[in-house]
């Protein structure tokens, strides 16, 4: 394992380049590559662990094995793709690893959902004058977000890299150790699936669309009431 150092040197211009900096010990290099690959591993190892912790904790674990391993890559293949397998191999073996720990472990419903609040409120925020906006963009998001979840394994992970990430057919393919023609198919299916389930939400969403009880009723009910108390003129 190489020992971290701290470098001044320009960013490396190359995955080939990179890959050598930090076989190296160069620590930039290293904090270089976790920042421009953040985003596709944690969606990657969230795809089949639906869950954001174990995501993060699997991301983190594929980080330390590419650290460790990084000498062996020789470039035949762009090097997020090679640390795509190895995102996918640790959240595999973090998922069955929870798999057997449920088999001897009550859990207590809904425990394996890691609550959003800090993320919408974050999206609210970003809102700004319009908090209505906001909340209907977290409430769309988690809807998708649910939809993704439902989706059969194989399906997520080909989906999330193909639709989210915008990786090819090849590379996909190539990530996740299967054929082409197996990606282009799952894809076809989650899509399908995937609409399928969104048009139900909304569905039955429309069900309440522009909802008249609870607060916004009694609001003006109170306020009509107020009016007619009052004195004419008033």
């Amino acid at each position: 394992m190489p020992t971290m150092t701290h470098s001044a040197a320009p960013e490396p211009a190359t995955d080939a380049e990179l890959a050598r900096s930090i076989a190296a010990g160069d620590q930039k290099a290293f904090v270089l590559l976790m920042r421009r690959h953040n985003q596709l591993l944690f969606r990657t190892a969230r795809s089949i662990l639906r869950d954001d912790r174990d995501a993060e904790d699997a991301v983190q674990d594929a980080y330390l094995q590419a650290y460790r391993s990084i000498s062996q890559f020789r470039g035949d293949a762009r090097l997020s793709t090679w640390l795509t397998r190895i995102v996918v191999n640790a959240s595999i073996a973090r998922a069955r690893k929870r798999s057997r720990g449920a088999e001897v472990m009550q859990l207590y419903p809904g425990a394996d959902h890691i609550s959003n609040d800090d993320s919408e409120t974050g999206m609210e925020a970003e809102a700004g004058s319009s908090p209505e906006m906001g909340a209907m963009r977290a409430q769309a998001r988690r809807i998708l977000e649910q939809s993704i979840d439902a989706l059969p394994e194989a399906f997520r992970m080909v989906f999330v890299l193909r639709a989210v990430e915008e990786m090819s057919n090849e590379e996909v393919a190539h990530s996740l150790g299967i054929p082409e023609a197996t990606v282009r198919t799952r894809f076809f299916r989650a899509r399908s699936q995937l609409r399928t389930a969104l048009l139900q939400e909304v569905d039955l969403a429309f069900e309440s669309v522009f909802s008249f009880d609870g607060e916004r009723c009694d609001r003006i009910v109170a306020a009509v009431i107020a009016r007619i108390a009052s004195p004419p003129g008033a």
